[in-house]
């Protein structure tokens, strides 16, 4: 008990000297600002966040690190020539689910976008393609209706203008805040992309990491060429769903882009660094 009704650092306990010696220990210790640092999950290296280029890619292992469409649209397409479609869309509430609205309001905060998808049309290497970028920053790049919407009407703006289209997928799947009505985007998107295929025009899709659920089931494995990251997750069911139904271990590497490529759902794997000058031969090529 203070009975002169100052401060007193002295108790039974030594609560207080703590305290007082906690608080002289964080003015002394140096501040580092948050953001500064980021750590990769393949190698586990702590990397100073000015290491990493616009290419986004760990300098220690070569990783590639998850990009948003503005920084993909920046290191793929001539610069200023990419002109953005339905940038307004933005996804509702169809089956009422709780607190979605809420859910979907972050998501935009945190992205900067109004949905997991951002399609558009723009030059790579001097040639006029359609492309369609998602996004894992967005509810982990999650198939609803609107982003079934998006890619839906840049397939068939491709599909008109007699013009190749990219998609760049990343997905968690089916977004199941929507229900049945996002799966319907599977076959809608899968349907315009027939569409594309029966008038002679190229698809290509670029899978990185993570490329999942109903994506990697519909439009996803459809391209006429498709291209990975390197070490992309690219699957439909998670690897412990598997193995719980199966009881079986899975081979090393399972589900990742080398893996998919030795079994022939990839063709190709190429690094970011490399992409631009990879997309620009095969519009050359089917020019």
């Amino acid at each position: 008990m203070n009975l002169f009704g100052k401060r007193s650092y002295f108790s039974l306990d030594g609560n207080e000297d703590k305290k007082k010696n906690d608080r002289k220990r964080k003015r002394t210790e140096p501040s580092i600002p948050d953001g500064m640092w980021i750590k990769c999950n393949t190698c586990k290296n702590i990397i100073y966040k000015k290491e990493v280029t616009e290419y986004k890619l760990c300098p220690s292992c070569g990783a590639h690190f998850r990009m948003s469409p503005a920084e993909r649209i920046a290191i793929t397409c001539d610069e200023g020539s990419f002109s953005e479609f339905d940038a307004d869309m933005s996804p509702k509430n169809p089956m009422r689910y709780p607190g979605y609205g809420e859910v979907i309001d972050n998501a935009k905060k945190k992205s900067g976008i109004n949905e997991a998808v951002v399609t558009g049309r723009g030059k790579i290497g001097g040639y006029d393609t359609v492309l369609a970028i998602m996004d894992s920053h967005f509810m982990m790049g999650s198939m609803g209706s609107v982003v079934g919407e998006k890619i839906t009407r840049a397939v068939e703006y491709a599909t008109k203008s007699r013009l190749p289209i990219i998609i760049f997928t990343t997905s968690g799947g089916a977004r199941m805040q929507e229900g049945i009505i996002s799966l319907m985007q599977m076959a809608k998107v899968s349907a315009a992309v027939g569409r594309h295929n029966e008038e002679g025009l190229l698809y290509v899709t670029v899978l990185t990491d993570p490329t999942t659920g109903g994506v990697t089931a519909s439009y996803a494995m459809l391209g006429d060429i498709i291209l990975s990251e390197p070490k992309a997750l690219i699957g439909f069911a998670g690897q412990r769903v598997i193995q719980a139904t199966i009881h079986q271990k899975l081979p090393e590497g399972f589900q990742r882009a080398e893996f998919q490529m030795e079994h022939g759902f990839v063709d190709r794997i190429v690094n970011r660094e490399d992409l631009k000058d990879e997309l620009t031969i095969i519009l050359k090529l089917h020019s």
